[in-house]
């Protein structure tokens, strides 16, 4: 064999043949823009490890982080009709409903409710998903919140839920505000039973489910820098014609502000719940 066989043509053919790279081994910090090798990104519980910024994650993640060993059983919730109102803006709500659940691999709704346990003691939680629709409230969301309730109650435990929702789901109409008083009469059965119902308010956090649910917390937890409001800084401004505060509507502001009590990193966030509900159930 020649030279050129044994070592020229060999680095001419890794040039040509380069090995595919896959895509999905990084990820941006939307804050500081630097780039997170993902194992390294779900090792800090998707919490950038160069600026401390919380990313957001789905409803099965959020359930993960929570449970004892990432395990809880879904509680099923109830069939709901999907399209009402047969609405139709530059699609069909249909055809939106299917695409944001894609193959399989995505969530099915813009809810998921568990039990589980948390530090030993039986939870249920309901967790949001922003990817699905931007986290909505319909009418499947309500049943889900009531659902939850529901089986807090029967099994005599905790509530929490863990909203990140853009508000009510406009494709829906009238009948996804109804949720807004459905899934307040979901939090007056927890207090009437008197049982814990935390709220851990997360990025974003906002429409009408901060306008219900999201806000009549027994002990409201927040993740840091999250968004926290009812409409957006930039509508109050031109409504107000008043520049806003630095900070406006950020889980540290409503912190001084007294509409939060307590602002905790997704690090500490199960053991704060463990010693918090710990407190709370007499344990």
């Amino acid at each position: 064999m020649s030279w050129l066989s044994d070592f020229v043509r060999p680095k001419i053919q890794a040039l040509i043949h380069k090995k595919e790279v896959p895509e999905n081994l990084w990820d941006k910090c939307p804050a500081c823009e630097k780039m997170i090798f993902r194992k390294d990104l779900e090792k800090h519980l998707h919490v950038c490890p160069h600026c401390e910024h919380h990313l957001r994650v789905n409803a099965a993640l959020r359930l993960q982080y929570l449970f004892d060993n990432q395990t809880y059983d879904l509680i099923a919730i109830p069939s709901v009709n999907l399209d009402p109102l047969k609405f139709k803006d530059r699609k069909k709500y249909s055809d939106r409903l299917k695409e944001s659940k894609g193959d399989g691999t995505k969530s099915q709704e813009a809810i998921l409710v568990a039990e589980g346990t948390i530090d030993g003691m039986q939870m249920v939680v309901a967790a949001f998903d922003f990817t699905f629709i931007g986290g909505s409230m319909g009418m499947y969301v309500g049943e889900g919140i009531v659902r939850a309730a529901e089986q807090a109650i029967q099994n005599r435990s905790p509530l929490i839920v863990v909203p990140a929702s853009g508000g009510a789901r406009m494709q829906e109409g009238i009948l996804s505000l109804m949720q807004m008083a459905r899934t307040t009469v979901a939090v007056n059965m927890m207090k009437a039973a008197k049982l814990p119902y935390i709220v851990i308010l997360t990025d974003p956090t906002t429409g009408g489910v901060s306008a219900s649910f999201a806000m009549l917390g027994d002990i409201h937890i927040a993740e840091p820098k999250a968004t926290i409001g009812f409409t957006g800084a930039r509508v109050i401004e031109q409504t107000m014609r008043q520049k806003l505060p630095e900070g406006f509507q950020t889980a540290e502001y409503l912190l001084e502000h007294g509409m939060v009590d307590m602002v905790v990193h997704r690090k500490e966030l199960k053991k704060t719940l463990g010693r918090v509900l710990k407190l709370l159930m007499k344990h």
